[in-house]
């Protein structure tokens, strides 16, 4: 096509989303792309491969760029390019509650059959797989119900004696104290038998803060007591390490009561929750073909050559019957039956 048969005007693009889209897998450009066709749809083919993704294709605004042929003629090269295998005519139905179709124009330098085209038109996308459930926080164990003893029965009442003279005794000693609770990290390294799995590796890592900040050393029982505190931290993904960090940054100088402080940041620093799984993916829309020449919807693959059955040509008719006699032994032989009929 001579460039002066072009309107010097560039061409138009569609809206966003709509107009041109070239297929994937396309050869290369050559001189002879579309040298098997007659020589109009050959020039709108080259002027339509050419043209970027998005350009306005439609019959009216080509009309407007190739003044050299009417929208009728123009309307004839395309459904003659859908037929050749490169020009293809989707319907999408577009997400929402609103029933709206659109179509979608695919052009290809390739030429392609509707085996190709119906496998393209049906590729879909892979399925969203599921995020994994968040995970749970195990309960704490129930505390133990306190024992309660039964009084002793009432004694009968003894008998009324004279209480005895004091004799004098020797002054008692006063009673050892109680061992401190160790402060050695490494005694209370142990956990209570009693606590569950997740209390256990939250009773180790309380048990190590001494390592790491030697005045947040906890007893035993500061560690029993503050492992459910640290349940939920393992609970949400925190590691051990970010779980030191957050426990021994930032310390006071002095730290008089360990187990308080740990406490303390137990409760006020505990992450948030994560979030809940994302909502699954919409469902692709449905996709349908369009018949090159009666532009009918229908699924892909429904089509061959891009023609609905209807517009398809049929196989060849049948012979026309063709009689054996002449128009004149007709007639004699008419006469004949007509002459025995007299008689």
């Amino acid at each position: 096509m001579d460039a002066s048969q072009l309107s010097a005007a560039p061409h138009p693009l569609a809206k966003p989303g709509y107009g041109k889209i070239a297929a994937p897998e396309q050869a290369p450009r050559t001189a002879r792309d579309f040298a098997h066709l007659p020589a109009r749809e050959a020039a709108v083919a080259g002027y339509l491969d050419r043209l970027p993704d998005g350009a306005d294709i439609s019959v009216k605004t080509l009309a407007a760029v190739l003044p050299l042929w009417g929208q009728c003629a123009l309307r004839t090269a395309l459904n003659r390019l859908a037929t050749a295998g490169h020009l293809h005519r989707v319907r999408q139905r577009l997400p929402g509650e609103a029933t709206r179709w659109v179509t979608r124009t695919f052009f290809s330098r390739t030429p392609r059959d509707g085996a190709w085209w119906a496998r393209f038109t049906q590729r879909d996308s892979p399925a969203p797989t599921a995020p994994p459930p968040p995970p749970q926080v195990p309960p704490a164990p129930p505390p133990s119900p306190p024992t309660t003893q039964a009084p002793p029965p009432p004694s009968a009442p003894a008998p009324q004696v004279p209480p005895p003279r004091p004799t004098p005794q020797a002054p008692t000693p006063a009673p050892a104290p109680a061992p401190a609770p160790p402060s050695d990290p490494a005694q209370a390294s142990a956990p209570p038998p009693a606590l569950a799995p997740a209390g256990q590796d939250a009773y180790g890592i309380l048990a190590s803060l001494g390592r790491t900040a030697p005045a947040l050393a906890l007893s035993k029982a500061d560690c029993t007591a503050l492992a459910p505190l640290l349940v939920p931290w393992l609970a949400r993904g925190v590691t051990p390490d970010r779980i030191r960090l957050a426990l021994t940054a930032g310390l006071p100088p002095v730290v008089h009561h360990p187990a308080a402080l740990v406490r303390k940041r137990l409760e006020s620093k505990l992450p948030a929750a994560p979030p809940g799984p994302a909502p699954a993916a919409a469902p692709a829309p449905p996709v349908r073909a369009e018949c090159a020449e009666c532009r009918a919807p229908g699924p892909p693959g429904a089509f061959a050559e891009g023609r609905c059955r209807a517009c398809r040509p049929q196989g060849p008719r049948p012979p026309v019957f063709t009689p054996t006699l002449t128009p004149a032994e007709v007639r004699a032989h008419a006469a004949r039956i007509r002459e025995g009929n007299r008689r």
